[in-house]
């Protein structure tokens, strides 16, 4: 009878971390000459994505009731790939945003803060792939601490887009938009900063 192969726990969860990524760039790519038409067509690549990840999440949990031997923790892995989850559904919510909010025009920086969301989970595509080798990895701390100073930084623009908002911004139904799109932008990068959190902690615990 042939071996099963040993299911990639450290790949899927790699995986679901290039969603991520890849759904930033696009978000960003979608603010970027604006138009609605273009945003609501295009959005759909990263609901196909947010599924993808679901999808992922859910292997994920069958073979982890299933198995006898994990690479670690079973509880850990679990936490860490809600952890990437979150920031694939944030990432949706963000678009749906922009749809249910019939957001006609981008403020300006909006596309700056969102280059902080590409950088972020940029980071951490490539802290979840040295994760898979941690015991050796140089570089993987220098990761986790990169995605960390993104989150300083997205959580500096946030205050002063919202300052910048409240002052000069007179009509109140586009203040209330964008401060609900500036509050989810900042949610991404939070959830990235939980995610590589999460990584650093089960470092310590495993090593």
């Amino acid at each position: 009878m042939a071996r099963k192969k040993q299911f990639d726990y450290f790949g899927r969860m790699e995986q679901m971390a290039q969603y991520a990524s890849e759904s930033a760039t696009l978000l960003l790519d979608l603010i970027t000459n604006y138009s609605t038409e273009k945003f609501i067509d295009k959005s759909e690549k990263i609901h196909r994505l947010e599924d993808e990840g679901d999808r992922i999440l859910k292997e994920i949990m069958t073979e982890l009731y299933d198995a006898f031997i994990t690479p670690i923790d079973r509880e850990d892995i679990i936490l860490i790939a809600n952890r990437l989850d979150d920031i694939l559904d944030e990432l949706n919510a963000t678009t749906y945003l922009f749809e249910n909010l019939l957001v006609y025009t981008i403020r300006p920086n909006t596309d700056q803060f969102l280059q902080l969301v590409v950088t972020a989970t940029s980071d951490v595509v490539q802290a979840t792939k040295e994760f898979a080798k941690f015991k050796h990895s140089k570089v993987l701390k220098q990761y986790i601490e990169q995605v960390s100073k993104t989150e300083s930084e997205a959580d500096k623009l946030y205050s002063s887009l919202v300052k910048n908002l409240f002052a000069n911004e007179k009509d109140p139904i586009e203040v209330i938009k964008w401060r609900d799109i500036y509050n989810h932008l900042e949610k991404i990068t939070d959830a990235c900063e939980a995610a590589a959190d999460i990584i650093e902690g089960l470092v310590i615990k495993n090593s």
